[in-house]
């Protein structure tokens, strides 16, 4: 079971309307080249912030009531200190990572988790090593992905610690979901997904064309192990259909890039000043503003969907299932 101050923690935040989650980009470095993604072709030498920046931005985000920090990149163990990360950002929040597996150990597995991980996702796009190392643009992807799928799942120091295959949906792989969910079943895992959106690379030829949403739901009701939030597939077609309005991005959730520059979402082309500078009330204040100019409706991501479907009372008693060993 999740520490129940934690859980406890959630709940104030939710009922007061403060913002759930943060998305941190510890990095942009990648060692991958993925088709939909347009992060590995920045800069590397980008500046990073240091375990001290991540202490106290961590203290200014629990000020706020954020309860949830995903860690993201680029690929965060590019860090090779992302121990030391993970144990700073979970003094006061449930961290989960996310990862294309490829530098990942048995050692890295353990260490990751003792330092207080709840939960790591690892990105798998199609169900045969071929077309998925073909879409992420590096021979062996697939092959490295599984194994750290085994070493994460045998590796975990907690019960309540899940692991998840994630699976970014789109075009190529909509006919592969089923057999996705079967290879994380075999592996004794969860399996996860968002929709992809052209935001992050202006190549529509990804984004899915049809309903998708029925298939979806079927395919949970099969496969218990099939743990996104049911509401959150129910509108995948209505963001295939146009988007999905009334975004909550700067309300209940943010993001923050490796500069340490924050934003209402992970791609927002403006930024409200530096984890560094401000002080949680100015941060806070900022992205109220933010929010009331938010008029976007263009993505669908799991940051974004799974936070917005439990201010629905199906989406809340999906996200309840999440406390579920």
């Amino acid at each position: 079971m999740i520490p129940l101050a934690r859980i406890s923690k959630a709940c104030r935040s939710y009922l007061a309307g403060r913002p759930l989650l943060c998305s941190w980009q510890v990095t942009m470095r990648c060692n991958f080249k993925c088709g939909f993604c347009s992060y590995w072709k920045k800069s590397p030498d980008a500046p990073e912030l240091s375990i001290a920046d991540f202490k106290a931005g961590a203290g200014k985000l629990d000020e706020m009531g954020v309860s949830f920090i995903s860690i993201a990149g680029g690929e965060p163990f590019m860090r090779a200190d992302l121990p030391e990360i993970i144990k700073a950002l979970s003094q006061r929040h449930l961290t989960v990572l996310i990862t294309n597996g490829w530098l990942v150990s048995r050692k890295k597995a353990r260490e990751v988790f003792k330092s207080g991980l709840t939960g790591v996702s690892v990105s798998i796009d199609f169900p045969d090593a071929k077309s998925h190392d073909s879409q992420r643009g590096v021979e062996g992807a697939f092959e490295r992905a599984v194994r750290a799928l085994e070493f994460f799942t045998e590796e975990r120091t907690e019960p309540y610690q899940r692991v998840n295959l994630f699976c970014v949906l789109n075009r190529r792989n909509i006919e592969h979901i089923e057999e996705l969910i079967l290879l994380a079943d075999g592996l004794g895992v969860s399996f996860m997904l968002q929709p992809y959106c052209p935001m992050k690379n202006n190549d529509a030829s990804f984004k899915l064309d049809s309903k998708t949403s029925a298939r979806l739901w079927a395919l949970q009701r099969k496969y218990p192990n099939f743990r996104s939030n049911p509401e959150y597939l129910r509108r995948i077609d209505e963001y295939i259909a146009g988007g999905v309005p009334s975004c909550r991005a700067g309300k209940s959730f943010l993001n923050i890039d490796s500069y340490g520059n924050i934003s209402k979402c992970v791609e927002a082309e403006r930024n409200i000043g530096n984890i560094q500078s401000l002080t949680a009330g100015d941060i806070a204040k900022r992205l109220r503003t933010e929010h009331a100019k938010n008029k976007c409706q263009a993505c669908w991501y799991n940051c974004r969907g799974e936070i917005e479907s439990m201010h629905t009372i199906r989406g809340l008693a999906g996200a309840l299932s999440w406390l579920k060993p």
